[in-house]
Formats: C-alpha cells, sequence, structure tokens
C-alpha cells in the first residue's frame, strides 16, 4: 500500500510510511548539521582563526573554501531526497564563522533554488564560530528571533567564551513552531572534567524550552544541535529532561528520537573506532501522538549518504573530513547531518 506524500506541489512515497492509512499527507524535514570549520580566508581580529588563511598553517586558500562551501551545499540539498523532499524546510547549523559564509552557501548553485534564509547572531565563542538557521521561506516564516548567552566558567574563574543559543520562532507551514539551535561545550580535556559545562548549557536550553512552555504548553519546540554529549548523557538526561521512551515520558519532558539509534550503534561522528551521536533532534510532546490534523514526528535519522564516508585508508567507515590534522583531504565535516520528518494530513 502506497501513501502519498505532498509537500505543497511535491507528491512522493516512500516505505517507512506503510504503517499510515492510504491518505494524503504534507511532508517537510527538520534537519540539523555541523559544518566543521566552514571559515572564510580572511584573519579577524579577537579571534583564532589564523590557521583558516592562505598563510596559515592549513593553507586554507580560496579554491579550497568555495570547495568546501559547494560540498556542504551539496549534502544539505539531498537531505530528504530519499523522501522525495527538495532539502529540509529548516536546518540549523554550526561551526560557521559568520554571516558572509552563510550567504556563499545559500547562494551556491545546489541550493540557490530554493531560496533559502538567514538567521544569524555573531557569538563570543573565541575561535570565532557560530550557530544559525536556515529556512526555506516558502515554507517557514519567521517572526521572532534571538541569541542567548551561555554564562559559564573556566578552570581559570573566568568566564568562558562559548557559542550562543539560538532562537527562532515562526509559521511552518501555518503552525507555530520552535527552534533552538545549539552548540553545548566540547570535551576538550575528558568528558567528566568537562562535563559541568554541558551540563550548564543543557541547564540554559532547558529554561528556554519552559519559558516557551509556561505561554503555551502544547508549543511545538525543536532542540537541535550539536551537544557534545550522546543520548545517555546526564546533560540530556537529567537536566534537560530528554526522555527516549515515549510511555515514560512525564508532563513536560522532552522526546529525544535519537535514544534509540544510539542504543542500536547509529552515530553521527567517530572517535577512536567508536560511534558518538552527538548531533540530535529533540522535540516537545506537541509533536507526538497519531492525530495528523496538525504536524507530527513520523521518523528520525542519521543521513549517512555513502559520498560522506571514506571509502578506504586509515578512517575508512569514518566520515570523510575536510582535513585530518593539517592534510587537505577534500572531504565534507567530521559529523554527518541529522534529520526528522514531520507530517500532516491533507484533508
Amino acid at each position: 500500500m502506497k501513501i502519498k506524500l505532498i509537500f505543497l506541489l511535491l507528491i512522493v512515497s516512500f516505505s517507512p510510511l506503510k504503517k499510515l492509512n492510504s491518505q494524503n499527507y504534507k511532508a517537510g524535514a527538520i534537519a540539523f548539521y555541523n559544518l566543521e570549520n566552514l571559515f572564510d580566508t580572511i584573519d579577524s581580529p579577537n579571534v583564532r582563526d589564523t590557521e583558516f588563511t592562505p598563510a596559515g598553517r592549513k593553507k586554507w586558500t580560496g579554491d579550497k573554501y568555495w570547495e568546501k562551501i559547494h560540498h556542504m551545499a551539496t549534502v544539505i540539498s539531498k537531505i530528504g531526497s530519499k523522501e522525495g523532499l527538495p532539502g529540509p524546510a529548516v536546518i540549523g547549523v554550526s561551526e560557521i564563522e559568520n554571516r558572509g559564509v552563510l550567504e556563499d552557501l545559500v547562494n551556491d548553485e545546489a541550493l540557490k533554488e530554493q531560496n533559502y534564509q538567514i538567521v544569524h547572531y555573531d557569538s563570543p565563542d573565541k575561535r570565532g564560530i557560530d550557530v544559525a538557521l536556515l529556512y526555506q521561506p516558502r515554507y517557514f516564516k519567521v517572526t521572532n528571533s534571538r541569541a542567548v548567552p551561555l554564562l559559564i566558567k573556566g578552570d581559570d574563574g573566568k568566564r568562558l567564551y562559548t557559542r550562543d543559543q539560538l532562537v527562532v520562532t515562526g509559521f511552518f507551514d501555518g503552525e507555530e513552531m520552535h527552534f533552538i539551535v545549539n552548540h553545548w561545550p566540547s570535551r576538550r580535556g575528558g568528558e567528566a572534567r568537562s562535563r559541568h559545562l554541558r551540563d550548564a548549557a543543557a541547564q540554559l536550553t532547558r529554561s528556554l524550552v519552559d519559558s516557551i512552555l509556561n505561554i503555551d504548553s502544547k508549543a511545538k519546540i525543536a532542540v537541535m544541535g550539536d551537544l557534545n554529549d550522546d543520548p545517555i548523557n546526564e546533560s540530556l538526561m537529567v537536566y534537560l529532561r530528554a526522555v527516549g521512551d515515549k510511555k515514560k515520558l512525564k508532563e513536560g519532558d522532552m522526546y529525544n528520537p535519537m535514544y534509540k539509534m544510539y542504543k542500536k550503534g547509529i552515530g553521527s561522528l567517530a572517535y577512536r573506532d567508536n560511534w558518538n551521536l552527538f548531533d540530535q533532534i529533540i522535540i516537545s510532546q506537541a509533536f507526538l501522538g497519531n492525530d495528523y490534523s496538525t504536524y507530527k514526528f513520523r521518523v528520525a535519522h542519521v543521513f549517512n549518504d555513502k559520498m560522506l564516508i571514506n571509502k578506504t585508508g586509515r578512517y575508512k567507515g569514518y566520515p570523510h573530513r575536510t582535513y585530518v590534522g593539517d592534510t587537505y583531504k577534500a572531504g565534507y565535516s567530521d559529523h554527518l547531518p541529522v534529520y526528522i520528518i514531520i507530517l500532516k494530513e491533507v484533508k
């Protein structure tokens, strides 16, 4: 039995939805992608980006930059292609230097037709990297956005300057939705030693979720990002209250569809022959249920297209990166994109 999916003018059918009745549905993809060091070639003041310049140790030239731009654009254009969708309607991104690189990205030939718009604020991160949200305006209309700083201290007692958390509200095909884009502090120095930083980031994200739910208890919220923790870590389970079993959800809990994927050994980045699932999309309970009269969550995926995977060598099976150390590999990113599909019945 085939299901017809309609994303405005697009009609497709695909197997993961065969459990639904034979009806018409609108479908959309919501995604996140860590673009791994998408820097321009200019040495900017007050940030640590010298290595990503022509004179820097990575010898980051214009040719390499534009190749990276095209690679990233090509990947984004293909997210949701297995479901017949014309790229994500909304995609959060991280590890981008500034708005300029995003403008180059969305104007690449692989994405230009989709007319992606940008929500971006400069973060105080010492490396000069930010998060942002890209969206196709024919599907999503932004009504409000803000960048919220993460105020944490390093081992020296001074403020640790890291990425802001981006909150974007708008209407997804007429339905109000909220997106919170994150890039939580890394595991530099070790997972245990840096854990409190991600716990603090999770507490901030949770406060943003609660501020929305206090206004509208049925709000549709998607928390996305490179969280530098797996779904089983305390930052997710304790502080964000992201639960991987729908049957165990309590009032106010978020649902993490990545939890079961992680338990099955599915990851978005590899390190020392182990897969982590740091890249996640976590949703409020308003996205759950079988009443498709409004948009509901259907399925989550890691986009592990074969072009993104090393085929030979020491890192065979790992994500195909732009650099390994200072050696240029002309790849993509050390992270794989993740995405969810949401559906709405067409009457």
